[in-house]
């Protein structure tokens, strides 16, 4: 191949590379935070299993317009087995601001978490300190899904519906 044809060919990759960068992950201004503990710090023993074992209060912003719910799903990617789900929460109307200490959004729709219950459990590393995402989806539709369905229903409802997303991180771990 010539020089000249080279250089083309590795401009034209790199062009295609940055027009698709961000597909799967769209750019929004969508936040989600909480009073419970700063990003990247200790989660509070209160909202893990080893105390009250409720979901710590949250705030939500910044929600596209074109929205029609959200999805909320808390998650530990450092579990032994791998990532554990600790929440799924979906049709969380797209209007919420903030969804309360040890609470489940009106008219929201909840699933098995992956010890098999239908609530909120706490993070509980078997040892160490892991890491607790709490993510938070804008969705173009309300999901067709039945409460108790679990992460792989989720995941498979919400693909190619995602407008946004927001991630809050905390973390916990025992001595």
């Amino acid at each position: 191949m010539k020089p000249h044809a080279l250089l083309l060919a590795l401009v034209l990759a790199i062009l295609l590379l940055l027009a698709t960068a961000g597909e799967d992950t769209p750019e929004t201004t969508m936040k989600i935070s909480t009073t419970a503990f700063s990003e990247r710090r200790a989660i509070p023993e209160r909202f893990t299993a080893d105390g009250k074992n409720v979901n710590p209060p949250l705030a939500v912003s910044g929600v596209p317009k074109e929205a029609k719910s959200l999805v909320l799903i808390v998650d530990d990617p450092d579990a032994p087995m791998g990532v554990w789900s600790h929440w799924l929460v979906w049709n969380i109307k797209p209007d919420t601001t903030v969804i309360a200490e040890d609470s489940v959004p009106r008219g929201a729709v909840v699933g098995n978490n992956d010890a098999g219950t239908a609530k909120y459990v706490g993070p509980s590393p078997p040892s160490g300190t892991h890491r607790y995402f709490f993510r938070l989806y804008a969705l173009d539709a309300k999901l067709d899904l039945s409460a108790g369905s679990n992460r792989a229903d989720l995941d498979a409802a919400m693909h190619g519906h995602i407008l946004a997303r927001a991630e809050l991180l905390g973390r916990y771990g025992r001595e």
